[in-house]
């Protein structure tokens, strides 16, 4: 039975029907009417289930109105009941998108510590135990935010996009912007690779490549970690609830 998927991020919204934990080639939005496009998915096919994550906090934002096109609508927070288990303060405030990423990690790499990069607007580094335990982690700037930040809170330095080359000390200031922002990520994610040895390291999200390309270590990079987090869901719900 196909199943849809719908992932909420920060700057677009990426969709993908799915067969169990075999999923199509994911769809991409970035148009402003969001509920729209997803009835439009939810139409599109006979779907059992519809699990929805959304790390973006609208006012009177809900999905009830997929109810009636499908068999279960799951809309994932962090409290939801999972496969893996959560070792969070307070479980309800962990970002969807987070907990998503641990039970595909999880379903991915079963037995295996991991320490789980995700390259977006933010770059969260998230903890997940051989034993299934989502220990928490932390969230720093991603570098488009890293970017905007230097020039909006300066009154002379540019705005500056991603290079495609980095030197180790620059030479003028767009250079020294540059090198600052991408080796200060990078030594960041190489400090963290070499406090916690042993661990699976994979890198997702949309400068996942990027860093990939820069960083020493072996690592794995996993796109659409949290549609196949969702599709772990949606499968998990069926057997389990």
């Amino acid at each position: 039975m196909t199943n849809l998927l719908i992932d909420i991020g920060n700057t677009s919204v990426k969709a993908s029907y799915a067969n169990g934990m075999k999923l199509e080639e994911p769809i991409r939005y970035e148009g402003g009417d969001l509920h729209s496009f997803i009835l439009g998915l939810a139409k599109q096919k006979k779907v059992k289930t519809i699990a929805i994550s959304s790390v973006r906090v609208e006012e009177g934002a809900s999905f009830s109105y997929l109810e009636s096109e499908c068999d279960r609508l799951i809309v994932v927070d962090g409290g939801i009941k999972s496969p893996i288990i959560n070792r969070y303060k307070r479980p309800e405030l962990l970002g969807s998108d987070r907990i998503l990423a641990a039970i595909a990690v999880n379903f991915l790499f079963p037995g295996e510590d991991a320490l789980i990069f995700d390259f977006g607007t933010a770059l969260t580094i998230d903890f997940l135990t051989k034993n299934g335990e989502f220990e928490g982690g932390n969230i720093s700037p991603g570098i488009k935010s890293r970017f905007k930040s230097l020039n909006d809170n300066t009154q002379r330095l540019p705005l500056l996009n991603t290079p495609n080359r980095i030197v180790s000390i620059g030479t003028d200031t767009q250079e020294a912007i540059e090198n600052g922002v991408i080796l200060g990520l990078i030594f960041e994610v190489e400090g963290y690779i070499e406090k916690y040895p042993n661990y699976k390291y994979i890198f997702s999200g949309g400068d996942a490549i990027y860093f990939a390309e820069r960083v020493k270590s072996s690592i794995f990079v996993v796109y659409n970690l949290v549609l196949i987090g969702l599709a772990r869901m949606a499968e998990y719900y069926a057997k389990e609830i």
